[in-house]
């Protein structure tokens, strides 16, 4: 069903995908984080696709989310943070991005810089900041516009509630 909902003529690249994925089946976790100066948001640029992005990615067996929350922005950024907030869970699927052969929670932080400098890495072709009327074009796999705006009403409204579906 995969191989033919994706317009695949073999099913050997689904089978390959799912042959070592043994168990119940779980969501993947995939944590992002907001990080401001002033008014304007750090993005990351993704060697992979070309476009821009909070920093972050999977979460690591063993790993708290705010764990990897500080991890993933130090690797991709080479900025040093502190977690401030969890501001949002979200089920990827319901929030329109592409779609992916793996259910994926995404975990949204507010962080705060504590150190380091602007350093692109293996994963990261760039590393700026941007306004929230300045955006350059989003890797939908990994962020939304939708998701930028709520972490800049994050950032402007610190008491509002972590947010989820």
């Amino acid at each position: 069903m995969t191989a033919k909902s994706a317009g695949l003529p073999d099913i050997g690249p689904i089978v390959e995908l799912f042959k070592n994925e043994v168990g119940y089946a779980t969501p993947k976790v995939d944590i992002r984080t907001a990080v401001f100066d002033q008014d304007r948001i750090l993005l990351v640029r993704e060697r992979a696709d070309g476009l821009w992005t909070l920093p972050g990615g999977w979460a690591d067996i063993g790993e708290s989310p705010s764990s990897a929350a500080v991890r993933e922005v130090k690797e991709e950024s080479g900025y040093e943070i502190v977690v401030r907030k969890l501001a949002a869970v979200y089920d990827r699927d319901k929030h329109g991005h592409p779609p992916m052969a793996y259910h994926v929670y995404k975990f949204f932080f507010i962080g705060e810089f504590c150190g380091g400098r602007a350093e692109p890495s293996l994963e990261t072709s760039g590393v700026e900041f941007f306004g929230e009327d300045e955006l350059p074009p989003l890797s939908m796999t990994r962020v939304t516009p939708t998701q930028l705006k709520h972490m800049f009403g994050h950032f402007r409204n610190p008491g509002w509630a972590t947010s989820y579906d």
